[in-house]
């Protein structure tokens, strides 16, 4: 029985979803068509900062093969993804010297790029007084904390392109310890 299930298999062309599309950037990335501050590399994934980041150090880890939704991730390849994910998170905190953050994985909804990919954000660091450190003035000083909301907003308003300079410091610190 088997054997007839094998069979029925060889020479079938792959499902559209597992070869490159031409036109995604991370793919153009992986090919070298598109310039990306590389943080680590794999012959199954590669992890890049991202260009908008909510945070410094804020990285993309990338399965190379060309596949749209997590549900859809191979095994053998989604336990490479998380090594990776593993491996580049440990040298982050390293690197920034903070052990908090966060990983997300998208699918569909709120997924930018239609290729699967993990997010390792460094999380806020916190003062002596549990506030963020990137707080606004109007949240210190005795004044009410930001409400989760406002914070989100605070933190999607302050998001700039990620300066070349910055990327080439922040992957020799997390190369090093990768």
């Amino acid at each position: 029985m088997t054997s007839f299930i094998i069979k029925a298999h060889e020479d079938r062309p792959p499902h559209s979803t597992w070869k490159e599309d031409p036109e995604c950037a991370f793919c153009r990335i992986i090919r070298g068509e598109l310039p990306a501050s590389k943080v680590y590399e794999n012959d199954k994934v590669i992890a890049i900062l991202d260009i908008m980041p909510l945070r410094k150090g804020h990285t993309l880890v990338i399965p190379k093969a060309h596949i749209s939704r997590l549900s859809e991730l191979p095994s053998e390849l989604a336990s490479s993804v998380g090594e990776a994910v593993s491996k580049v998170a440990y040298a982050l905190t390293q690197a920034l010297d903070n052990t908090a953050l966060n990983v997300v994985c998208n699918q569909e909804y709120a997924q930018a790029v239609p290729h699967v990919h993990y997010h390792i954000i460094p999380a806020p660091r916190l003062n002596s007084s549990g506030r963020g450190v990137e707080a606004t003035d109007e949240a210190v000083g005795g004044k009410a904390p930001l409400t989760h909301r406002e914070m989100h907003q605070k933190e999607f308003e302050a998001r700039e392109e990620l300066d070349e300079d910055d990327a080439k410091d922040l992957l020799k610190g997390i190369r090093a310890r990768l």
